[in-house]
């Protein structure tokens, strides 16, 4: 249940905010500031950026001190690093195409989606009146997302914000764009390949282990001289294909690959 902040830890900031706000599940600012960076993987160096990034216009004084205009702002920048990825990610594809997969990954839904799977529910700021419904809306959720974006890229500038979005989008972009490509990573990894390399990528299988008749497959796809972290596979066709994703992730910079050691 929500509390309210005890006095003694009311900071000056609170004067932007309503006398009914709630500090989610935590007593006091301060808590709620430090257990929200956690979750964020990011130090502020305001903040009331961050303060202001959590409170909803229900808890705020008036609404020009709420979230909404770090979320317009953060909107955008979703918008952006999203773009850029898919460009890069799927060089095959139609301006068409990008758009469908663009228009799911930065959707209200798909925003309040990794919000609640990130738990920032915790960490809103809400007037009274929110607090007594059982479940956040799912606009509420989709905003904190785009303003908590908007937050990071005025503190920490555009790196700090894309590196949050992709971290917290990488699913969601596979699973959007599974049916634009069919998932066949190793042809977009031969497209990437050509035309930034002119080379074609080969796949090494490094191991395999199991008895014969189950048997999984470690492999690394390379491209030249260069070897891409390696992924397991229950067969090489699998395992070649989830090495090529490895390779197309480390190639776009989104540095996120299937962790290496992972046996299926």
């Amino acid at each position: 249940m929500s509390v309210q902040p005890t006095p003694s830890k009311v900071s000056a900031s609170d004067k932007s905010r309503s006398s009914a706000c709630r500090f989610g599940v935590y007593t006091n600012e301060a808590d709620l500031l430090d257990a929200a960076q956690e979750i964020l993987e990011y130090q502020f160096q305001d903040r009331a950026i961050l303060l202001a990034a959590l409170t909803h216009a229900s808890g705020a004084n008036s609404r020009v001190v709420s979230n909404e205009r770090l979320e317009f702002l953060g909107d955008s920048v979703l918008g952006l690093v999203i773009c850029e990825q898919l460009y890069r990610l799927y060089p095959s594809l139609l301006e068409g195409e990008l758009t469908k997969i663009k228009s799911v990954v930065v959707s209200r839904r798909t925003c309040a989606r990794i919000s609640r799977a990130m738990g920032l529910d915790r960490f809103l700021i809400l007037g009274r009146g929110m607090t007594t419904q059982a479940v956040v809306p799912a606009s509420v959720m989709a905003a904190v997302f785009e303003s908590l974006i908007g937050a990071l890229f005025l503190d920490g500038g555009f790196k700090a914000a894309k590196t949050f979005i992709l971290a917290q989008t990488q699913s969601e972009i596979e699973r959007s764009s599974s049916g634009h490509h069919g998932g066949n990573y190793k042809s977009l990894l031969q497209q990437m390949s050509q035309k930034q390399f002119g080379a074609i990528p080969v796949y090494e299988t490094l191991s395999e282990v199991g008895p014969d008749h189950s048997k999984s497959f470690r492999v690394a796809a390379v491209v030249g001289t260069h070897q891409y972290s390696p992924a397991w596979g229950r067969n090489k066709k699998e395992a070649e294909q989830r090495a090529a994703l490895n390779a197309i992730s480390q190639l776009s910079g989104l540095e996120i690959p299937y962790p290496e050691s992972e046996e299926v």
